[in-house]
């Protein structure tokens, strides 16, 4: 289908258009203004790869995108009016969709596994509703290491130090159109936390992918490496995608029962708890994303929930009707949003649909110290036996992106093995 013609800004010469790729980083065009009406008309012509190579760009043969079928063609439209670019007089920036040559969904489109969650639950008369906190580092371009020393969470003289950066990352987040709640020094040297408003899942996530680049630009202009990176340093906080659900029908918040997780919010929850264990590759996808999870770091190592509990994976939060949410706290900074948030969506709409009651008990205290409950993937390799051997993602996230999502996984993992890295020399080289 062809797109209708969306306006620009007063003064666009150029026009970014791009899409999330298997990792959820923005891949595209930059387009001439005067070509944006033809685009917005027949889609702009990009190569299928976005969709099947890995964060250096590297690629490998795919069942729809190979040498063997040359690397066809996808067509990317806009799904909104572009918005001006704050920090480059002249251009104007959306986040787009993609369709093959025939009008059709991409089959390895990340975005279509979240969509078909979305419509799953529309069908239902359901809206899910999601806010996403993302944590990053801010660097020096040189060193790459933090400009600031020791930890100062939430400190509000650290976070008048990050203001020449974090200020112009807050307003002009919010001129894009991505509703900001707040930023806060995180829990370590560098470490920030920006919190994205909540909104319908698709929204939300095409947000986390227009989020990450809009950052990372900004910050280089404020003398800066923004990076979404799990665990840059191994000594160090890792960082975390924080998603916080909660289900709407018709203005009325499904969750809330007088301010307290309703049964639909449990059975919601249930369902979340179930699949969260081989959900795992879905929410973290290399070996350093799996650094994160380990005991006493904030990121859960079990298969657990409590009430305002920061120690477990599914957070409740209660309060105000239209305030009860659930925050899942596993996932990477460096996930790919849409198959985050489809994995944690379909989970818990199964739980709805089948009437799932919780089989545990809240955790009130250290959930780390709970040699009883289930584990979570604690490495890369086990993430992936549990994703090849799900017949849950492969119906969620569909057989020919699991299939990519997967053979990167393990291009990462004999990568990494091959090499000899400077902490072993030192540690060995003269003392053998």
């Amino acid at each position: 289908m062809s797109g209708s013609l969306l306006p620009l800004p007063d003064g666009t010469h150029t026009v970014v258009l791009g899409v999330g790729d298997v990792n959820g980083v923005m891949r595209g065009k930059r387009i001439p203004a005067s070509n944006w009406a033809t685009t917005c008309e027949d889609g702009n012509a990009t190569c299928a790869a976005i969709f099947a190579l890995d964060m250096t760009s590297d690629i490998w043969d795919t069942p729809f995108c190979s040498f063997d079928n040359g690397y066809p063609d996808v067509h990317l439209f806009p799904l909104a009016a572009p918005v001006a670019v704050p920090w480059e007089p002249g251009v104007a920036i959306t986040v787009g969709r993609a369709e093959t040559v025939d009008h059709k969904p991409v089959p390895i489109d990340p975005r279509v596994a979240l969509l078909t969650q979305v419509e799953r639950a529309a069908r239902l008369g359901l809206t899910i509703e999601v806010g996403t906190e993302l944590e990053f580092y801010l660097l020096d371009p040189e060193t790459k290491r933090p400009k600031d020393k020791g930890i100062s969470v939430y400190g509000i003289g650290r976070s008048a130090q990050f203001e020449p950066v974090l200020g112009p990352i807050r307003k002009y987040l919010e001129a894009l159109g991505i509703p900001i709640e707040q930023s806060n020094p995180e829990y370590a040297p560098g470490q920030v936390e920006v919190n994205i408003r909540h909104a319908d899942a698709l929204t939300g996530a095409d947000r986390v992918v227009l989020f990450r680049t809009a950052i990372k630009e900004i910050a280089a202009r404020h003398g800066y490496i923004a990076t979404f990176m799990a665990k840059p340093f191994i000594d160090q906080s890792g960082s975390g995608f924080h998603a916080h659900y909660s289900v709407w029908r018709e203005g009325v918040n499904l969750f809330a029962d007088g301010g307290r997780l309703s049964r639909f919010g449990r059975s919601f929850l249930a369902g979340l708890e179930r699949r969260i264990a081989e959900s795992a590759l879905a929410v973290s996808t290399t070996p350093n994303a799996f650094r994160r999870r380990r005991p006493y770091t904030f990121c859960p190592t079990n298969v657990s929930w409590g009430y305002d509990n920061r120690t477990v994976a599914f957070r409740v939060i209660e309060g105000k009707d239209h305030q009860v949410r659930i925050e899942k706290r596993d996932g990477s900074a460096d996930a790919n949003p849409y198959y985050l948030l489809a994995a944690d969506i379909a989970a818990g709409l199964d739980g709805i649909e089948e009437g799932l009651e919780l089989t545990s008990a809240p955790v009130a205290t250290n959930a780390y110290e709970q040699p009883d409950l289930p584990p979570l993937p604690r490495d890369l390799p086990t993430a992936i036996a549990l994703a090849k051997s799900s017949e849950f993602l492969k119906r969620v996230i569909g057989e020919d992106r699991l299939a990519i999502l997967v053979r990167q996984a393990e291009r990462e993992i004999d990568f990494l093995e091959a090499q000899v890295t400077p902490v072993e020399t030192e540690r060995y080289l003269v003392n053998f």
